[in-house]
């Protein structure tokens, strides 16, 4: 499966020099946990929902501070036609739970962790109905006759 594939909703950005209030505001009406920070459409960076904890309210930065002074930087970021391997990958070596996805150093979208797992649990669901129908229905096997 290709990494974009695995993509649930688009990737949703900002620009380097949006407020860090603005980029809050994009993030509550939209209900994500990040955004992408993009430049045009190079992806320059992530800001989350845990940046905006640590490095803005936890410090005491204004909420006017620009997005591209708080933001995760630089972005981990994947191509769209990997193989959705390389994102596991990615996401253990670097300990992240979001990789921006480009296109020819373009920003395409983004994938989570959250993804991920939902794409696992069906896959692990598919070949299990066939148990869980047995069990359900309790299909045995005709006793044999004894002779």
């Amino acid at each position: 499966m290709r990494t974009i594939d695995a993509i649930r909703r688009s990737g949703i950005g900002v620009g380097p020099e949006q407020t860090v209030r603005e980029a809050a505001q994009v993030m509550e009406r939209t209900g994500v946990g990040a955004l992408a920070v993009v430049d045009g459409a190079r992806l320059r960076g992530i800001l989350t929902d845990r940046d905006l904890l640590r490095r803005v309210l936890a410090t005491g930065t204004s909420p006017d501070a620009r997005v591209d002074d708080v933001m995760t930087s630089p972005a981990v970021s994947i191509e769209a036609d990997a193989d959705l391997h390389e994102a596991f990958a990615l996401f253990w070596t670097h300990g992240v739970r979001r990789l921006g996805v480009v296109r020819d150093g373009q920003f395409v979208g983004m994938v989570t962790v959250d993804d991920l797992l939902v794409d696992l649990a069906r896959d692990l669901v598919d070949p299990s109905r066939p148990i869980t129908a047995e069990i359900a229905h309790a299909h045995r096997d005709s006793a044999l006759p004894v002779a």
